[in-house]
């Protein structure tokens, strides 16, 4: 069984700094790293998590190794990309982020944090939205292996370029 922890507010600079590296290693090879050093500068910075942390509409979960590294997390919230309008609902939250370090992928710990975040949404609304990268099909599979299904597109914007990400809804 995975443990998974709360994050506090002394986690954020590691939680954002383990969001960046994960982004960076399994996307930075697509982006001109003038754009990917904007995204990473705006995407997740420690006092913004530091916010959501303290904050009741969302919960981050960690996964640590034991000397503390975090091996995974995941950050669940309200919906904060663009529906469309067939997709509008108040009973919505978003599964923001599920990162798991590479070394660590395979072990369960994605599960894990899958079940708490799908528990969290339950608890707070009918359906859950997350977007993915059209081109990650590994997360893509995963993902669908909970029920999820393709919605709709989305873009998302790293620096001045734009990728299509596909939305992704959970009937909870």
């Amino acid at each position: 069984m995975t443990l998974i922890q709360w994050a506090k507010p002394a986690d954020a600079e590691a939680i954002a700094a383990f969001a960046n590296g994960s982004f960076t290693h399994t996307f930075g090879h697509i982006y001109d790293p003038a754009d990917l050093s904007i995204f990473l500068a705006e995407w997740n910075p420690p006092d913004r998590v530091r916010a959501q942390i303290a904050s009741d509409d969302y919960d981050i979960g960690l996964v640590r190794d034991g000397a503390g590294a975090i091996l995974g997390y995941i950050k669940m919230g309200p919906v904060d990309f663009e529906l469309p309008a067939d997709q509008l609902t108040d009973s919505a939250v978003e599964l923001h982020q599920l990162y798991v370090a590479e070394a660590a992928k395979g072990t369960g710990i994605a599960a894990a944090l899958m079940d708490r975040g799908i528990a969290w949404a339950r608890e707070r609304a009918s359906i859950l939205y997350l977007t993915v990268f059209t081109e990650n099909d590994r997360a893509q599979a995963f993902y669908r292996r909970y029920g999820f299904y393709d919605v709709g597109r989305n873009a998302f914007r790293v620096g001045n370029h734009i990728d299509e990400d596909r939305f992704f809804r959970l009937d909870l």
